[in-house]
Protein backbone atom coordinates (compact mmCIF):
# COMPACT_ATOMS: atom_id res chain seq x y z
CA UNK A 1 0.00 0.00 0.00
CA UNK A 2 1.25 3.45 -0.88
CA UNK A 3 -0.69 6.65 -0.20
CA UNK A 4 -0.34 9.23 -2.96
CA UNK A 5 -1.24 12.90 -2.64
CA UNK A 6 -4.21 12.54 -4.99
CA UNK A 7 -5.80 10.16 -2.48
CA UNK A 8 -5.95 12.93 0.10
CA UNK A 9 -8.89 15.30 0.20
CA UNK A 10 -7.88 18.83 1.17
CA UNK A 11 -10.44 20.13 3.68
CA UNK A 12 -8.67 23.43 4.31
CA UNK A 13 -5.14 24.80 4.54
CA UNK A 14 -4.36 22.68 7.62
CA UNK A 15 -6.50 19.52 7.31
CA UNK A 16 -6.22 16.67 4.82
CA UNK A 17 -8.51 13.66 4.84
CA UNK A 18 -7.78 10.09 3.78
CA UNK A 19 -11.34 8.71 3.46
CA UNK A 20 -12.10 5.24 4.78
CA UNK A 21 -12.83 4.22 1.21
CA UNK A 22 -9.14 4.69 0.36
CA UNK A 23 -8.20 1.20 1.48
CA UNK A 24 -10.07 -2.00 2.40
CA UNK A 25 -10.26 -2.63 6.12
CA UNK A 26 -10.39 1.00 7.24
CA UNK A 27 -13.10 1.45 9.88
CA UNK A 28 -12.87 5.23 9.87
CA UNK A 29 -11.21 8.13 8.07
CA UNK A 30 -7.67 9.28 8.75
CA UNK A 31 -7.31 13.03 9.32
CA UNK A 32 -3.89 14.60 8.82
CA UNK A 33 -3.11 18.05 10.23
CA UNK A 34 -0.50 19.51 7.94
CA UNK A 35 0.23 22.22 5.42
CA UNK A 36 0.96 21.87 1.72
CA UNK A 37 4.64 22.42 2.49
CA UNK A 38 4.89 19.86 5.29
CA UNK A 39 2.81 17.33 3.38
CA UNK A 40 5.67 16.78 0.92
CA UNK A 41 7.82 15.29 3.69
CA UNK A 42 5.02 12.92 4.74
CA UNK A 43 4.84 11.45 1.27
CA UNK A 44 8.48 10.31 1.52
CA UNK A 45 8.04 7.75 4.31
CA UNK A 46 5.36 5.33 5.51
CA UNK A 47 3.69 7.59 8.06
CA UNK A 48 0.48 8.11 6.08
CA UNK A 49 0.21 4.38 5.43
CA UNK A 50 0.63 3.82 9.16
CA UNK A 51 -2.18 6.31 9.87
CA UNK A 52 -4.37 4.28 7.49
CA UNK A 53 -3.46 1.04 9.30
CA UNK A 54 -4.38 2.62 12.64
CA UNK A 55 -7.83 3.31 11.18
CA UNK A 56 -8.30 -0.50 11.10
CA UNK A 57 -7.95 -1.02 14.86
CA UNK A 58 -10.95 -2.83 16.37
CA UNK A 59 -13.16 -0.49 18.37
CA UNK A 60 -11.62 2.72 17.04
CA UNK A 61 -13.88 5.73 17.51
CA UNK A 62 -13.60 9.08 15.77
CA UNK A 63 -10.81 9.35 13.23
CA UNK A 64 -7.27 8.09 13.05
CA UNK A 65 -5.42 11.34 13.66
CA UNK A 66 -1.99 12.56 12.56
CA UNK A 67 -0.33 15.70 13.90
CA UNK A 68 1.89 17.94 11.70
CA UNK A 69 5.08 16.50 13.22
CA UNK A 70 4.10 13.01 12.06
CA UNK A 71 6.84 10.66 10.87
CA UNK A 72 7.26 6.93 10.55
CA UNK A 73 7.32 4.98 13.78
CA UNK A 74 6.76 1.47 15.12
CA UNK A 75 3.22 0.49 14.16
CA UNK A 76 1.64 3.86 14.82
CA UNK A 77 3.24 6.87 13.21
CA UNK A 78 5.01 9.15 15.66
CA UNK A 79 2.54 11.99 15.91
CA UNK A 80 -0.40 9.56 15.74
CA UNK A 81 -3.52 9.66 17.90
CA UNK A 82 -6.32 7.11 18.16
CA UNK A 83 -9.14 6.50 20.62
CA UNK A 84 -10.86 3.17 21.15
CA UNK A 85 -14.02 2.21 23.05
CA UNK A 86 -12.92 -0.14 25.85
CA UNK A 87 -16.46 -1.22 26.69
CA UNK A 88 -17.29 -2.06 23.07
CA UNK A 89 -14.40 -4.30 22.06
CA UNK A 90 -11.87 -1.52 21.68
CA UNK A 91 -8.20 -2.50 21.82
CA UNK A 92 -5.02 -1.25 23.40
CA UNK A 93 -1.84 -1.28 21.29
CA UNK A 94 1.68 -0.77 22.71
CA UNK A 95 2.65 0.59 19.28
CA UNK A 96 0.24 3.45 19.98
CA UNK A 97 2.26 4.42 23.04
CA UNK A 98 5.81 3.70 21.93
CA UNK A 99 8.94 2.26 23.48
CA UNK A 100 9.73 5.30 25.63
CA UNK A 101 6.58 5.25 27.75
CA UNK A 102 5.76 8.72 29.08
CA UNK A 103 8.54 10.39 27.24
CA UNK A 104 7.63 13.95 28.10
CA UNK A 105 8.65 17.53 28.65
CA UNK A 106 8.97 19.64 31.79
CA UNK A 107 9.44 23.42 31.80
CA UNK A 108 11.14 25.19 34.70
CA UNK A 109 11.06 28.97 35.17
CA UNK A 110 13.76 30.99 36.88
CA UNK A 111 13.88 34.56 38.15
CA UNK A 112 17.06 35.15 36.13
CA UNK A 113 17.32 37.23 32.98
CA UNK A 114 19.25 36.67 29.78
CA UNK A 115 21.65 39.46 30.73
CA UNK A 116 22.51 37.76 34.02
CA UNK A 117 23.01 34.27 32.58
CA UNK A 118 24.71 34.79 29.22
CA UNK A 119 28.14 35.66 30.76
CA UNK A 120 28.00 32.45 32.83
CA UNK A 121 26.38 30.13 30.32
CA UNK A 122 29.49 28.00 29.72
CA UNK A 123 30.00 27.56 33.44
CA UNK A 124 26.32 26.65 33.88
CA UNK A 125 26.23 24.15 31.00
CA UNK A 126 29.36 22.44 32.28
CA UNK A 127 27.87 22.23 35.78
CA UNK A 128 24.62 20.76 34.46
CA UNK A 129 26.58 18.25 32.40
CA UNK A 130 28.51 17.17 35.51
CA UNK A 131 25.43 16.95 37.72
CA UNK A 132 22.97 15.17 35.39
CA UNK A 133 24.04 11.75 34.08
CA UNK A 134 23.43 11.59 30.32
CA UNK A 135 23.79 8.94 27.65
CA UNK A 136 22.59 5.45 26.77
CA UNK A 137 22.69 3.05 29.71
CA UNK A 138 24.10 5.63 32.14
CA UNK A 139 23.48 5.01 35.83
CA UNK A 140 22.20 7.77 38.04
CA UNK A 141 23.11 9.20 41.43
CA UNK A 142 19.87 8.05 43.11
CA UNK A 143 20.29 4.69 44.80
CA UNK A 144 17.10 2.63 45.01
CA UNK A 145 16.32 -0.64 46.70
CA UNK A 146 13.93 -3.00 44.96
CA UNK A 147 11.27 -1.92 47.46
CA UNK A 148 11.97 1.74 46.65
CA UNK A 149 11.54 1.02 42.95
CA UNK A 150 8.15 -0.53 43.59
CA UNK A 151 7.03 2.61 45.44
CA UNK A 152 8.29 4.74 42.53
CA UNK A 153 6.25 2.58 40.14
CA UNK A 154 3.10 3.44 42.11
CA UNK A 155 3.78 6.94 43.49
CA UNK A 156 5.82 8.48 40.66
CA UNK A 157 7.10 12.00 41.29
CA UNK A 158 5.49 12.06 44.75
CA UNK A 159 7.99 9.45 45.98
CA UNK A 160 10.81 11.69 44.84
CA UNK A 161 9.38 14.73 46.61
CA UNK A 162 8.83 12.74 49.80
CA UNK A 163 12.50 11.74 49.73
CA UNK A 164 13.91 15.22 49.28
CA UNK A 165 14.05 15.50 45.50
CA UNK A 166 11.61 18.39 45.12
CA UNK A 167 8.73 20.21 46.73
CA UNK A 168 4.97 19.55 46.93
CA UNK A 169 4.17 22.41 44.53
CA UNK A 170 6.04 20.50 41.80
CA UNK A 171 3.38 17.79 41.78
CA UNK A 172 0.47 20.17 41.24
CA UNK A 173 2.15 21.34 38.02
CA UNK A 174 2.38 17.84 36.52
CA UNK A 175 -0.07 16.01 34.31
CA UNK A 176 -1.80 13.47 36.59
CA UNK A 177 -0.02 15.19 39.51
CA UNK A 178 3.02 13.16 38.52
CA UNK A 179 1.51 9.69 38.96
CA UNK A 180 -1.25 7.88 37.09
CA UNK A 181 -3.46 5.45 38.98
CA UNK A 182 -3.65 1.79 38.10
CA UNK A 183 -0.01 0.73 38.08
CA UNK A 184 0.22 -3.05 38.50
CA UNK A 185 3.48 -4.24 40.08
CA UNK A 186 2.65 -7.83 39.22
CA UNK A 187 2.55 -6.95 35.53
CA UNK A 188 6.14 -5.68 35.49
CA UNK A 189 8.76 -8.36 34.89
CA UNK A 190 12.28 -8.62 36.23
CA UNK A 191 14.02 -7.23 33.12
CA UNK A 192 12.33 -3.78 33.23
CA UNK A 193 13.05 -3.56 36.95
CA UNK A 194 16.70 -4.47 36.45
CA UNK A 195 17.13 -1.90 33.69
CA UNK A 196 15.30 0.86 35.53
CA UNK A 197 16.79 0.39 38.99
CA UNK A 198 20.03 2.36 38.36
CA UNK A 199 18.61 4.92 35.90
CA UNK A 200 16.38 7.22 37.96
CA UNK A 201 17.36 10.87 37.51
CA UNK A 202 19.19 10.35 34.20
CA UNK A 203 18.67 12.10 30.90
CA UNK A 204 19.25 9.25 28.44
CA UNK A 205 20.26 9.54 24.81
CA UNK A 206 18.72 10.04 21.37
CA UNK A 207 16.48 13.09 21.19
CA UNK A 208 16.45 13.58 24.96
CA UNK A 209 17.98 16.81 26.20
CA UNK A 210 18.08 19.53 28.78
CA UNK A 211 18.14 23.07 27.39
CA UNK A 212 18.77 26.38 29.11
CA UNK A 213 16.62 28.81 27.14
CA UNK A 214 15.34 32.35 27.25
CA UNK A 215 11.89 33.68 26.40
CA UNK A 216 12.51 35.34 23.07
CA UNK A 217 8.96 36.41 22.23
CA UNK A 218 5.56 36.61 23.91
CA UNK A 219 2.53 36.08 21.65
CA UNK A 220 -0.20 36.18 24.32
CA UNK A 221 0.81 38.51 27.19
CA UNK A 222 -2.12 37.66 29.44
CA UNK A 223 -1.67 33.88 29.25
CA UNK A 224 2.12 34.24 29.50
CA UNK A 225 1.73 36.29 32.67
CA UNK A 226 -0.50 33.62 34.21
CA UNK A 227 2.05 30.96 33.29
CA UNK A 228 4.73 33.16 34.88
CA UNK A 229 6.66 33.92 31.67
CA UNK A 230 8.23 37.21 30.57
CA UNK A 231 10.54 38.25 27.74
CA UNK A 232 14.26 37.58 28.32
CA UNK A 233 13.47 35.31 31.27
CA UNK A 234 15.66 32.22 31.66
CA UNK A 235 13.85 28.88 31.60
CA UNK A 236 14.90 25.23 31.43
CA UNK A 237 13.26 22.59 29.23
CA UNK A 238 13.76 18.92 30.17
CA UNK A 239 12.92 16.19 27.65
CA UNK A 240 13.23 12.64 28.94
CA UNK A 241 11.17 9.54 29.68
CA UNK A 242 11.14 6.13 31.34
CA UNK A 243 14.59 5.06 30.10
CA UNK A 244 15.33 1.34 29.92
CA UNK A 245 12.39 0.56 32.21
CA UNK A 246 9.75 1.71 29.72
CA UNK A 247 11.62 0.35 26.72
CA UNK A 248 11.70 -3.13 28.23
CA UNK A 249 8.02 -3.00 29.23
CA UNK A 250 7.11 -2.21 25.62
CA UNK A 251 9.43 -4.87 24.25
CA UNK A 252 8.01 -7.56 26.55
CA UNK A 253 4.38 -6.78 25.83
CA UNK A 254 4.76 -6.42 22.08
CA UNK A 255 5.85 -10.06 22.01
CA UNK A 256 3.05 -11.16 24.35
CA UNK A 257 0.32 -9.26 22.52
CA UNK A 258 1.49 -10.39 19.10
CA UNK A 259 0.82 -13.93 20.21
CA UNK A 260 -2.37 -13.09 22.09
CA UNK A 261 -4.14 -11.19 19.31
CA UNK A 262 -4.59 -14.39 17.33
CA UNK A 263 -6.59 -15.84 20.22
CA UNK A 264 -8.95 -12.88 19.94
CA UNK A 265 -9.33 -13.24 16.19
CA UNK A 266 -7.67 -9.90 15.44
CA UNK A 267 -5.94 -9.52 12.08
CA UNK A 268 -4.20 -6.35 10.97
CA UNK A 269 -1.92 -5.54 8.01
CA UNK A 270 1.06 -4.72 10.23
CA UNK A 271 2.31 -6.96 13.05
CA UNK A 272 3.75 -3.87 14.71
CA UNK A 273 0.15 -2.90 15.55
CA UNK A 274 -0.12 -5.86 17.94
CA UNK A 275 -3.17 -5.26 20.13
CA UNK A 276 -5.74 -6.95 22.35
CA UNK A 277 -9.10 -5.89 23.82
CA UNK A 278 -8.68 -3.35 26.61
CA UNK A 279 -10.63 -5.52 29.05
CA UNK A 280 -8.75 -8.71 28.24
CA UNK A 281 -6.30 -10.18 30.75
CA UNK A 282 -3.39 -9.25 28.48
CA UNK A 283 -4.73 -5.74 27.85
CA UNK A 284 -5.11 -5.01 31.55
CA UNK A 285 -1.63 -6.37 32.25
CA UNK A 286 -0.05 -4.13 29.62
CA UNK A 287 -1.91 -1.06 30.90
CA UNK A 288 -0.82 -1.84 34.47
CA UNK A 289 2.81 -2.15 33.40
CA UNK A 290 2.58 0.92 31.15
CA UNK A 291 1.29 3.00 34.06
CA UNK A 292 4.14 1.80 36.26
CA UNK A 293 6.61 2.89 33.55
CA UNK A 294 4.80 6.23 33.19
CA UNK A 295 5.19 6.84 36.92
CA UNK A 296 8.89 5.97 36.67
CA UNK A 297 9.19 8.63 33.95
CA UNK A 298 7.58 11.33 36.08
CA UNK A 299 9.92 10.37 38.93
CA UNK A 300 12.84 10.51 36.49
CA UNK A 301 12.04 14.07 35.37
CA UNK A 302 11.60 15.00 39.03
CA UNK A 303 15.11 13.73 39.74
CA UNK A 304 16.53 15.69 36.80
CA UNK A 305 14.71 18.76 38.12
CA UNK A 306 16.39 18.33 41.50
CA UNK A 307 19.88 18.11 40.00
CA UNK A 308 19.13 21.09 37.73
CA UNK A 309 18.17 23.16 40.75
CA UNK A 310 21.40 22.19 42.48
CA UNK A 311 23.45 23.23 39.45
CA UNK A 312 21.75 26.64 39.27
CA UNK A 313 22.38 27.21 42.97
CA UNK A 314 26.06 26.38 42.55
CA UNK A 315 26.42 28.99 39.83
CA UNK A 316 23.93 31.68 40.91
CA UNK A 317 23.64 31.23 44.67
CA UNK A 318 21.39 29.47 47.14
CA UNK A 319 18.52 31.91 46.67
CA UNK A 320 18.01 30.89 43.05
CA UNK A 321 14.86 28.81 42.65
CA UNK A 322 13.37 27.06 39.65
CA UNK A 323 9.59 26.70 39.52
CA UNK A 324 7.85 23.95 37.58
CA UNK A 325 5.49 25.56 35.07
CA UNK A 326 4.20 22.24 33.76
CA UNK A 327 5.14 18.65 32.98
CA UNK A 328 3.34 16.93 30.10
CA UNK A 329 3.74 13.44 28.64
CA UNK A 330 3.54 12.56 24.96
CA UNK A 331 3.76 8.74 24.83
CA UNK A 332 0.85 7.22 26.73
CA UNK A 333 -2.60 5.62 26.55
CA UNK A 334 -5.17 7.08 28.95
CA UNK A 335 -8.79 6.45 29.85
CA UNK A 336 -10.64 9.74 29.43
CA UNK A 337 -14.17 10.96 28.85
CA UNK A 338 -14.86 12.76 25.58
CA UNK A 339 -17.89 13.79 23.58
CA UNK A 340 -18.19 11.52 20.56
CA UNK A 341 -21.15 11.65 18.20
CA UNK A 342 -22.97 14.06 20.49
CA UNK A 343 -22.65 12.05 23.71
CA UNK A 344 -20.00 11.64 26.37
CA UNK A 345 -18.17 8.34 26.23
CA UNK A 346 -15.27 6.65 27.98
CA UNK A 347 -12.41 6.15 25.54
CA UNK A 348 -8.82 4.95 25.67
CA UNK A 349 -6.78 7.65 23.95
CA UNK A 350 -3.44 6.55 22.50
CA UNK A 351 -1.10 9.52 22.15
CA UNK A 352 2.19 8.58 20.52
CA UNK A 353 4.41 11.58 19.93
CA UNK A 354 1.39 13.73 20.70
CA UNK A 355 0.65 16.05 23.61
CA UNK A 356 -2.52 16.56 25.58
CA UNK A 357 -3.89 20.08 25.00
CA UNK A 358 -7.00 20.53 27.13
CA UNK A 359 -8.67 23.96 27.01
CA UNK A 360 -10.01 25.87 30.01
CA UNK A 361 -12.52 24.10 32.20
CA UNK A 362 -11.42 20.48 32.01
CA UNK A 363 -11.19 18.97 35.51
CA UNK A 364 -7.79 17.38 34.74
CA UNK A 365 -6.11 20.80 34.48
CA UNK A 366 -4.20 22.07 37.55
CA UNK A 367 -6.14 24.61 39.57
CA UNK A 368 -3.73 27.44 38.68
CA UNK A 369 -4.52 27.01 34.97
CA UNK A 370 -8.14 25.85 35.05
CA UNK A 371 -9.54 29.16 33.81
CA UNK A 372 -7.03 29.61 30.99
CA UNK A 373 -6.21 26.09 29.77
CA UNK A 374 -3.39 23.61 30.06
CA UNK A 375 0.17 24.65 29.20
CA UNK A 376 1.41 22.85 26.08
CA UNK A 377 5.18 22.39 25.73
CA UNK A 378 6.59 21.78 22.25
CA UNK A 379 10.37 21.33 21.98
CA UNK A 380 12.15 22.11 18.74
CA UNK A 381 15.61 20.96 17.74
CA UNK A 382 18.66 22.15 19.64
CA UNK A 383 19.47 24.91 17.16
CA UNK A 384 16.01 26.37 16.63
CA UNK A 385 13.21 27.26 19.04
CA UNK A 386 10.76 25.63 21.41
CA UNK A 387 7.23 26.80 22.07
CA UNK A 388 4.81 27.24 24.93
CA UNK A 389 1.20 27.05 23.83
CA UNK A 390 -2.13 26.70 25.63
CA UNK A 391 -4.86 24.15 24.96
CA UNK A 392 -7.64 25.40 22.68
CA UNK A 393 -11.31 24.32 22.32
CA UNK A 394 -10.70 22.89 18.85
CA UNK A 395 -8.66 20.07 20.34
CA UNK A 396 -11.63 18.74 22.28
CA UNK A 397 -13.89 19.06 19.26
CA UNK A 398 -11.55 17.21 16.89
CA UNK A 399 -8.58 15.42 18.47
CA UNK A 400 -9.62 14.15 21.90
CA UNK A 401 -7.79 17.13 23.40
CA UNK A 402 -4.49 16.58 21.59
CA UNK A 403 -1.87 18.56 19.67
CA UNK A 404 1.65 17.94 18.30
CA UNK A 405 4.68 17.10 20.46
CA UNK A 406 7.69 18.56 18.63
CA UNK A 407 9.16 19.35 15.24
CA UNK A 408 9.24 15.76 13.92
CA UNK A 409 12.14 14.10 12.13
CA UNK A 410 12.78 14.30 8.40
CA UNK A 411 16.10 12.40 8.54
CA UNK A 412 16.82 9.10 10.21
CA UNK A 413 19.60 9.13 12.78
CA UNK A 414 21.85 7.27 10.37
CA UNK A 415 21.15 9.74 7.57
CA UNK A 416 21.74 12.67 9.91
CA UNK A 417 25.17 11.33 10.94
CA UNK A 418 26.15 10.86 7.29
CA UNK A 419 24.94 14.28 6.16
CA UNK A 420 27.24 17.22 5.52
CA UNK A 421 25.36 19.12 8.23
CA UNK A 422 26.81 16.79 10.86
CA UNK A 423 30.31 18.07 10.16
CA UNK A 424 31.35 20.63 12.77
CA UNK A 425 27.78 20.72 14.13
CA UNK A 426 28.93 21.74 17.60
CA UNK A 427 31.03 24.58 16.22
CA UNK A 428 28.21 25.83 14.00
CA UNK A 429 25.83 25.91 16.96
CA UNK A 430 28.37 27.74 19.09
CA UNK A 431 28.68 30.38 16.37
CA UNK A 432 24.94 30.92 16.84
CA UNK A 433 25.45 31.41 20.59
CA UNK A 434 24.33 27.88 21.58
CA UNK A 435 26.70 25.79 23.72
CA UNK A 436 26.30 22.02 23.49
CA UNK A 437 27.74 19.30 25.74
CA UNK A 438 27.19 15.64 24.84
CA UNK A 439 28.61 12.28 25.87
CA UNK A 440 29.40 11.36 22.27
CA UNK A 441 29.88 13.07 18.93
CA UNK A 442 27.01 10.98 17.57
CA UNK A 443 24.76 12.44 20.25
CA UNK A 444 25.03 15.78 18.45
CA UNK A 445 25.27 14.51 14.87
CA UNK A 446 22.05 12.47 15.14
CA UNK A 447 20.12 15.47 16.45
CA UNK A 448 21.29 18.27 14.17
CA UNK A 449 18.59 20.87 13.49
CA UNK A 450 18.49 19.85 9.81
CA UNK A 451 17.25 16.37 10.85
CA UNK A 452 13.95 17.93 11.89
CA UNK A 453 11.04 19.72 10.31
CA UNK A 454 10.73 23.46 10.68
CA UNK A 455 9.16 23.86 14.11
CA UNK A 456 7.70 27.22 13.05
CA UNK A 457 5.73 25.49 10.28
CA UNK A 458 4.51 22.79 12.66
CA UNK A 459 3.35 25.34 15.24
CA UNK A 460 1.61 27.34 12.53
CA UNK A 461 -0.54 24.31 11.71
CA UNK A 462 -1.74 23.53 15.24
CA UNK A 463 -2.25 27.23 16.03
CA UNK A 464 -4.28 27.97 12.91
CA UNK A 465 -6.17 24.67 13.12
CA UNK A 466 -7.35 25.69 16.59
CA UNK A 467 -5.77 22.78 18.49
CA UNK A 468 -3.52 24.95 20.67
CA UNK A 469 -2.60 28.65 20.74
CA UNK A 470 0.87 30.21 20.72
CA UNK A 471 1.91 31.82 24.00
CA UNK A 472 5.72 32.16 23.90
CA UNK A 473 8.77 31.20 21.85
CA UNK A 474 11.90 29.99 23.66
CA UNK A 475 15.41 30.10 22.22
CA UNK A 476 18.27 27.87 23.40
CA UNK A 477 21.47 29.12 25.04
CA UNK A 478 22.92 25.85 26.28
CA UNK A 479 22.16 22.18 25.65
CA UNK A 480 23.20 18.94 27.30
CA UNK A 481 22.59 15.62 25.54
CA UNK A 482 23.49 11.97 25.87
Amino acid sequence: MRIEQQQLEKLDDYRWLIPRSAHPGMLTDALVYTSERLLQDLLKDQSLEQAVNVAMLPGIVGRSLAMPDIHQGYGFPIGGVAATLPDEGGVVSPGGVGFDINCGVRLLASALTLEAVRPKIRELVNQLFRDIPSGAGRSGLIRLSHQDLERVMVEGAAWMVAHGYGQPDDLAACEENGAIEGADLGAVGERPRKRGLPQLGTLGSGNHFLEVQFVERIFDPEIARKFGLAENQIVVLIHSGSRGFGHQVCTDYLKDLDQAMRRYGISLPDRQLACVPVHSREGQAYLGAMRAAANFAWANRQGITHFTRQAFKRIFGEKEELRVIYDVCHNIAKLERHTVGGRERKVLVHRKGATRAFPAGRPEIPEAYKEIGQPVLIPGSMGTASYVLVGAPGSLAETFGTTCHGAGRVMSRTAAKKSAFAQNARERLEQQGILVRAETRDGIAEEIPEAYKDVEAVIEVVHNAGLSRRVARLKPLGVIKG
